[in-house]
């Protein structure tokens, strides 16, 4: 990316069933989904959504080999996007396994985002 024009950030989380990608969907979702962007055509190149480039980072507590990237680019309505995924978030026990749920363990999964969104 040539130039960052803003970072967003937000978090997700799975409570049951321990599915890193829907963590990390809600994750991207919830760093887009309360902004506005005004006027971001002007500052893109020949003022075109076709010419922004966004960066999805993903900070993932486990499992990183199960997370479906290509789920969570389908989340972001704009831009050609790319993924980029680290270590992180959090694992931690949500006080109850419920097979229902397709529980594995107790834990639940919490993912952070930074959007990073320019040309």
């Amino acid at each position: 990316m040539e130039q960052i024009l803003f970072i967003q950030t937000g978090s997700g989380i799975d409570v049951h069933g321990q599915n890193v990608t829907k963590a990390s969907v809600r994750a991207a979702e919830d760093a887009i989904y309360a902004n506005s962007m005004p006027g971001i055509e002007n500052s893109l190149p020949d003022g075109s959504l076709d010419n922004m480039k966004v960066n999805v980072r993903l900070a993932v507590p486990l499992d990183r080999d199960k997370l479906d990237t290509e789920q969570v680019k389908a989340a972001i309505p704009y831009g050609t996007v790319t993924t980029d995924v680290t270590d992180g978030g959090m694992a931690t026990s949500s006080g109850i396994m419920i097979d229902e749920k397709d529980d594995e363990n107790d834990l639940m999964y919490i993912v952070n985002a930074a959007i990073e969104v320019g040309y």
